[in-house]
């Protein structure tokens, strides 16, 4: 994958005891949570352009390191869902390849994620996505680039997404995010998420740092859900 550089050479100290995180073989000597076949599946995909269609107003442009399948699925669904933590690290570092690509030249960068709810971090035992935010910021602060996280919002209670179709996400989003505090943005700001299906989550996000003054210029997720056509 070209962009940062060396990306899973500086995570070989980095060694989970269950098996492969993208495909459950159980290899010997497994590091990074992936086994080998599913690290160079990780390392062919290109960050690129993901739009919902269609596109709910007020989607920044958003990067997506690849579809939702496969290893980068079930890596995302093992370290969401079934609490191996310690994938925070390798997703951080793939999801700092997509916000290369979403800002551009090197330089100042300013990363806010969206917010798990209270209960979804609970959960979790705290939320998933500031802990990629902040992998992601190590793996750019290496790379040279000045990088700040903030965490300007709050997440209300809200119902499952996965039950709502496009427009009750869109219902459901619009209401789901209050502003904490603003300020102490230094570069672009870039929303982060973990997967974008209609951007209804990014775009609610995006109005609300928009009538902070934080307008995002572009949002960077590491998976992009592929569209049904039912014949």
């Amino acid at each position: 994958m070209p962009g940062l550089g060396g990306l899973w050479s500086d995570l070989t100290d980095l060694v989970l005891p269950a098996g492969c995180a993208g495909c459950g073989e159980r290899v010997p000597g497994l590091r990074q949570g992936f086994c080998p076949g599913c690290v160079h599946d990780l390392e062919a995909l290109t960050p690129a352009p993901a739009r919902p269609d269609p596109a709910p107003a007020g989607l920044p442009p958003c990067v997506a390191l690849g579809p939702y399948a496969g290893a980068l699925r079930n890596g995302l669904l093992a370290y969401k869902e079934r609490g191996r933590h310690g994938l925070a690290r390798p997703l951080g570092a793939l999801l700092a390849e997509a916000i290369a690509v979403a800002v551009g030249a090197r330089g100042p960068v300013t990363l806010v994620a969206v917010p798990d709810t209270a209960r979804a971090a609970r959960a979790r035992y705290g939320d998933h996505l500031d802990r990629l935010a902040r992998h992601a910021a190590a793996r750019l602060g290496a790379a040279g680039w000045p990088v700040r996280v903030l965490r300007p919002l709050r997440a209300l209670p809200r119902p499952d997404s996965v039950a709502l179709d496009s427009a009750g996400r869109a219902a459901a989003a619009e209401a789901a995010f209050r502003l904490r505090r603003s300020g102490g943005v230094a570069g672009p700001v870039v929303l982060l998420d973990d997967i974008v299906t209609t951007g209804a989550t990014l775009a609610a996000v995006s109005r609300v740092l928009r009538d902070a003054g934080m307008t995002p210029k572009a949002a960077a997720v590491l998976a992009a859900t592929q569209k049904r056509h039912h014949q």
